[in-house]
């Protein structure tokens, strides 16, 4: 192939998880965010990403991030509404997943970052990724 246009392959699956709690209703990118991810120095590739409640929740909101280069603003770039649920034997706890047609695809050292909009407790876990 000619230079330039060689494929490039994930090289390392990864497992990234974080679990946030505390009460965020900044849309600016601003105050407490769980840091999801960091990609690596070539850059990460993620499938999408699944939201998990661990209890009780009211209605809210998760917010996912995208902090280029791990430097500078965190930019909002999906909000994920939450509904109010009651898990039990016959009802589920609150989960949801975003997986965007072409992914998420992260640039050298941008971190993913996540947020909940009430103070309850979510896991989130991105899926289907590796560095480049």
């Amino acid at each position: 192939m000619a230079a330039g246009t060689t494929p490039i392959f994930i090289l390392t699956p990864k497992d990234a998880a974080v679990r946030i709690a505390t009460a965020n209703t900044a849309r600016d990118g601003t105050g407490t965010i769980g840091t999801l991810y960091t990609a690596g120095v070539n850059g990460s590739f993620l499938k999408g990403i699944r939201m998990q409640s661990e209890g009780t929740v009211s209605a809210g909101v998760i917010r996912v991030f995208i902090q280029s280069a791990g430097v500078g603003n965190n930019e909002l770039i999906k909000e994920q509404l939450v509904t109010s649920t009651t898990p039990s034997t016959t009802v589920e706890a609150w989960s949801a997943e975003w997986f965007p047609p072409a992914g998420i695809v992260l640039g050298a050292s941008s971190v993913l970052k996540v947020s909940t909009h009430v103070a309850e407790t979510f896991s989130c876990h991105a899926e289907g990724l590796g560095d480049f």
